[in-house]
């Protein structure tokens, strides 16, 4: 079978998620009661074909790209999935100096490793983190690039794309948390079931690419010029902190699932 088709019934064996803070799962519960994340619930999605499927989550937040390639593909690829999910270069985009090309070269990387050994591959595209954070603007000519070089790298390799650039709603507030970088519950969801449509697992559809109901009115622009300053406050100044002492949120972190695990045995041990 060619790494490019959909295994018959969407029933994978092995899935391992590789990437950073979005796969990992922040923004979808916490350090204490655990996090969850679009991968996680990609994965209980698939044991609705496949009950005995194993899964491993290699992702830790604040990895670079390269640092995923040289800190996780090899533990993948020794977990021989035939599923894998590599999601990873924002950290990168945000960084003062970066090559998108340099990027865009380690995901590709990986796209050829993983496919090569057998696995199905998917990826995603990022969204326009400027029209969540307007100070973030600079950057939006490399998510722009990086997205079309994700989408020709992928291309070459059969690697899925789940299109979450292109979504109608991603500037929505209800799809991300509160710092902003980091997707809610609601965005992991959408992310899951976008990748899920991607890999063309039996049961998705293109339902996730729908508008999301209306807003409520916009509060007065009082009320938002003060949400900006707790924002700044509360995330901005201490991410801004971290960069300038050389720090990452992902210091001296391991990944949760390194190893692969039954998500029906790893339900019942959180009971």
């Amino acid at each position: 079978m060619r790494p490019e088709e959909p295994v018959p019934g969407g029933k994978y064996l092995r899935y391992v998620a590789l990437g950073d803070s979005q796969t990992e799962g922040v923004g979808d519960g916490d350090d204490i009661v655990g996090l969850r994340g679009w991968a996680d619930r990609l994965a209980e999605r698939l044991t609705i074909d496949n009950p005995d499927l194993q899964y491993a989550n290699l992702a830790v937040r604040g990895r670079r790209a390269d640092e995923v390639r040289s800190g996780q593909l090899g533990p993948a690829l020794a977990l021989r999935p035939d599923l894998a999910t590599v999601v990873a270069g924002v950290n990168d985009l945000l960084r003062l100096r970066v090559e998108t090309a340099t990027v865009a070269g380690h995901l590709e990387a990986m796209f050829a490793a993983l496919t090569e050994s057998g696995a199905r591959v998917a990826t995603v595209t990022f969204p326009d983190l400027t029209r969540i954070i307007p100070l973030a603007r600079p950057v939006r000519s490399r998510i722009l690039d990086i997205n079309d070089r994700i989408r020709a790298a992928a291309a070459r390799h059969g690697v899925a794309v789940a299109e979450i650039a292109l979504h109608p709603s991603v500037a929505d507030r209800r799809f991300w948390s509160e710092d902003r970088l980091h997707c809610s519950p609601l965005g992991h969801q959408l992310i899951a079931d976008a990748v899920a449509h991607a890999l063309q697992v039996p049961g998705s559809d293109d339902s996730w690419n729908e508008p999301a109901p209306p807003l409520p009115a916009p509060p007065s622009t009082h009320w938002r010029a003060t949400a900006e300053l707790r924002w700044a406050a509360t995330f901005l100044g201490p991410w801004l902190g971290r960069r300038l002492r050389g720090q990452s949120s992902g210091d001296q972190r391991t990944a949760k699932h390194p190893q692969l695990h039954r998500i029906k045995d790893h339900r019942a041990e959180c009971r």
